[in-house]
């Protein structure tokens, strides 16, 4: 009899484990589809960054764009995908100064106006992407190498910012 209760109570387990391991599986796909949502938003840029986490279909935006109907819409456009519970939009927008869009640029056409980021700056969503907010500067996305890394901030700097913050990430482990 205790062995009987035993195994039973293993299979239970594994059942539970499996059903977990499901569910992260389906968080990753719908994941995914809110990742290629965000980024085949046609007024997303450089100069806007969005990320999210998914537990159990519940979705949490974070992040910061330059437009408030940006924010309203990316949300309305997660909200859209099948598979999404619940959505807490916590983007928020950064605050409109005409110093902050001049840095912008400038530090825009410094990185990619370099020869290393060119193939970068051809792609369709470059993945380096310029945060400023009271003149303040953070780098986010993916780029190859440390080396890239190490350039990108080298390339803001010294452009009328009051900080940089390099936030890039590497491909390579």
């Amino acid at each position: 009899m205790k062995a009987r209760l035993i195994i039973a109570l293993m299979l239970a387990l594994l059942a539970a484990a499996g059903a977990v391991h499901a569910a992260d599986r389906y968080d990753q796909q719908l994941a995914d589809e809110i990742s290629a949502s965000i980024c085949n938003y046609p007024r997303f840029t450089i100069f806007d960054d969005v990320s999210g986490r998914v537990e159990n279909g519940v979705v949490v935006l974070t992040g910061k764009v330059t437009m408030p109907f940006k924010k309203n819409e990316i949300g309305r456009r997660v909200a859209r995908i099948d598979g999404v519970r619940e959505l807490r939009n916590e983007i928020s927008v950064l605050p409109v100064s005409t110093y902050d869009d001049d840095l912008r640029r400038r530090i825009a056409r410094a990185i990619y106006g370099n020869p290393t980021f060119w193939t970068y700056a051809a792609m369709a969503n470059p993945p380096i992407h310029i945060i400023v907010e009271h003149g303040r500067v953070t780098l986010t996305g993916v780029v190859n190498s440390n080396v890239e890394r190490v350039l990108a901030r080298s390339l803001a700097t010294g452009r009328g910012e009051l900080a940089v913050v390099n936030d890039l990430r590497t491909d390579t482990p």
